[in-house]
């Protein structure tokens, strides 16, 4: 509301302040720092923030505002002024030149109008609905404190909107309401009735299928790519289904589905007979139905979440960027997170570093395993200062922090989640590069990303994207400030949990160099020529193929040997798949023992002492006619894991000859060509079983 300060000038009252004086606060760097909740005012660049609530206004060593205490509901409260704030001293880190000076804003000055501003209207900087807005209001902004009556009445219409309970059709059936990001694994009844909200972002839905979606999507999500509803929401029928095999990636609806090798359960979505609803109601955490009862809580407090198994390396912005007061809410940010997460001895693990002139490891992974300590932990930080050398801190955690003797567990994904208040003042590329190596995921978080007036001060407008562990917005996050965040911390704890998204994560799908060897001879043919390079990719779409990723080669071989591709030649999958398909049939004799030795001397030779363990599979249909034993006997002492794929007259003997310990498990044999198809699930589960025997 608009009321008459001390120096003449309106103020608007923000409904939970009170009557509270706003005190003069220093300005450093164009953002204005202090601690508590505030007024909304322009920074430097011409910014407006908004004010802070008080609950995220948070303590630690720094200190945070306190709310003044509401008046009693008879009376108007009497003018608290807020404690009053010494100007910040120079840090001994300050860059050269110091601060810039500090400008005072306004004398203080009343917010509101008190008892002579009844024309004046509170504002809620929530925006919650008129009912919660004057319940709210009534007791903290006297200027607009409704009439008992009103009071009353509005108490009475939030309790009935608020008790209202699930949604229910025309028939009395009930479809519980959810959010954007309520997966199909959060629900509990085999078929369900749901309510999806409108206007979920379509960016943001995760989804594995098509028709039968892997319960690890969002149900929201999955009814729209398979046109059950609109972005305009909508009840959706749920239907539990069991786990299955290569969901496939298809493009529906604006939304672009995922390839998925496999899961445990699955769901389909259809639409329900009754859409007409008779009342809202509330949208709720998670999609399990209202029973009137508290849920019993299932999570063991000790073991923790142990469906949510990382070590996590919260990066935090301690920069003069940030600010102290920003700093503040980070970390009351961070430790919202760390909380949901479910930290605990057989769940996640969190430590934490502060990013400024040279970063500081504040704990490390093996020092806290229970969410109060980890809370205590976060509250207790000191705000360092500095220039944001994040890509510094970042390269510093990336080879430092996962060791085991700072608590990193074998097996489990490593994360790292950045907080990057602007821009950073160094470059990331680098540090994304080394992240990557180490089979770390990277997780940028960015706020107050800059605008377009300050995009000339930036190094490198494209930081985001080179520290990521990949490019494909999974990894990226976006909030346009510091105030206001709870709503963020959820969407933010289900993509850290989201163990089959963390590409970088050292895994046989992502961590393996896997060559070809492809029998060209006259007794193949043209046709059963073709249906071997459709086997070989199948097996090559398996693998994440990358750069710092699995690796791809093929050699075809008659009498003579012939390079189709080698590791490094292509990078991606696609780029892969493209080159089997080009390969072009030789003709001619079958010399596997000759094609082994070249194989294990040109194309395995470069990678000998790569981080990636290595495979070859050898396709042939009939004998060789020189010796395989000796030169199988040396690729496998050279580090090179043999599979024997035979088919039709293909000797077994020679197919065990070649095959790895134990042969059994290595060798494979098919009659007709068309059996190939049928191997490929078996081979990829061999490759994984090696690669997770070598890491024992």
């Amino acid at each position: 509301m608009r009321g008459q300060g001390r120096e003449g000038k309106p103020q608007r009252c923000f409904a939970g302040y009170g009557n509270v004086l706003a005190p003069p606060l220093p300005v450093r760097s164009g953002r204005v720092s202090g601690q508590g909740g505030e007024l909304p005012h322009p920074n430097a660049q011409g910014r407006v923030e908004p004010p802070v609530p008080a609950e995220e206004a948070g303590g630690g060593r720094g200190g945070g505002g306190t709310a003044a205490p509401a008046g009693p509901a008879a009376g108007l409260p009497s003018p608290v002024p807020a404690p009053s704030f010494a100007p910040a001293r120079p840090s001994a880190h300050a860059p050269a030149g110091g601060l810039k000076r500090e400008r005072r804003l306004p004398a203080a000055v009343p917010l509101g109008g008190g008892a002579g501003s009844a024309q004046g209207r509170c504002s809620d900087p929530a925006g919650t609905p008129l009912s919660a807005a004057l319940l709210r209001s009534a007791l903290r902004c006297p200027a607009v404190r409704p009439r008992p009556a009103a009071m009353w009445l509005s108490a009475l219409l939030l309790g009935a909107f608020l008790l209202s309970g699930p949604v229910r059709g025309s028939d009395g059936s009930a479809s519980t309401a959810i959010t954007c990001f309520t997966r199909g694994l959060d629900l509990r009844k085999g078929t369900e009735d749901v309510l999806c909200p409108a206007n979920c972002p379509l960016w943001q839905f995760y989804v594995f299928g098509d028709g039968v979606y892997a319960s690890l999507s969002s149900v929201c999500g999955a009814a729209i790519h398979r046109g059950v509803i609109t972005n305009a929401g909508g009840a959706v029928r749920v239907q539990t289904l069991p786990g299955q095999e290569n969901y496939p990636a298809v493009n529906a609806n604006g939304i672009q589905s995922q390839v998925l090798s496999r899961w445990a359960s699955s769901f389909s979505v259809t639409g329900t007979k009754n859409t007409a609803l008779e009342s809202v109601g509330r949208s709720v955490s998670t999609a399990r139905p209202s029973t009137g009862k508290r849920p019993k809580k299932t999570l063991d407090k000790k073991a923790g979440n142990k469906d949510c198994k990382a070590d996590i390396a919260f990066l935090i912005d301690g920069s003069y960027n940030i600010g102290q007061r920003r700093f503040n809410l980070q970390k009351n940010f961070v430790g919202k997170v760390a909380v949901m997460l479910g930290i605990g001895t057989e769940g996640p693990h969190v430590g934490v570093v502060q990013a400024s002139e040279h970063p500081k490891i504040e704990f490390y992974l093996k020092n806290f395993t229970a969410a109060k300590e980890v809370l205590f932990a976060i509250k207790e930080l000191g705000f360092r200062g500095g220039n944001s050398n994040t890509g510094k801190a970042l390269k510093h955690t990336a080879q430092k922090f996962f060791s085991v003797e700072n608590g990193a567990r074998k097996g489990i994904p490593k994360i790292i989640v950045v907080f990057l208040d602007g821009w950073p003042s160094d470059d990331l590329e680098e540090a994304g590069i080394v992240a990557r190596e180490f089979g770390v995921n990277v997780f940028i978080v960015s706020v107050a990303k800059p605008t377009t007036e300050e995009l000339g001060m930036v190094q490198d407008i494209g930081f985001v994207d080179k520290a990521v562990c990949r490019n494909n917005g999974f990894f990226s996050y976006q909030m346009p400030t510091w105030f206001g965040t709870t709503k963020y911390v959820k969407p933010l704890v289900q993509k850290l949990c989201s163990h089959e998204q963390m590409l970088c994560s050292k895994t046989c799908y992502n961590s393996v160099n896997i060559g070809f060897l492809i029998d060209g001879s006259s007794s193949v043919g043209e046709s059963n020529f073709r249906l071997i390079l459709e086997f070989v990719s199948n097996v090559a779409k398996a693998f994440e193929i990358s750069d710092i990723g699995s690796k791809v080669a093929a050699v075809q071989f008659t009498y003579d040997q012939r390079t189709e591709f080698s590791f490094t030649d292509h990078v991606t999958k696609e780029k892969v798949l493209s080159a089997i398909r080009n390969i072009r049939y030789m003709s001619g004799g079958t010399a596997t023992g000759d094609a082994i030795s070249f194989t294990t001397r040109n194309v395995f030779g470069p990678v000998k002492d790569g981080p990636n363990k290595n495979f070859l599979i050898v396709l042939t249909d009939g004998q060789s006619y020189d010796d395989v034993r000796g030169p199988a006997a040396a690729a496998q002492k050279a580090g090179i894991t043999v599979f024997s794929v035979g088919v039709a007259w293909a000797p077994l003997d020679d197919l065990k000859d070649m095959a790895s310990e134990p042969r059994e498990s290595h060798t494979f044999f098919t009659r007709e060509f068309t059996g190939l198809e049928q191997m490929v699930p078996d081979i990829v589960r061999g490759i994984c079983k090696d690669f997770l025997d070598s890491k024992q």
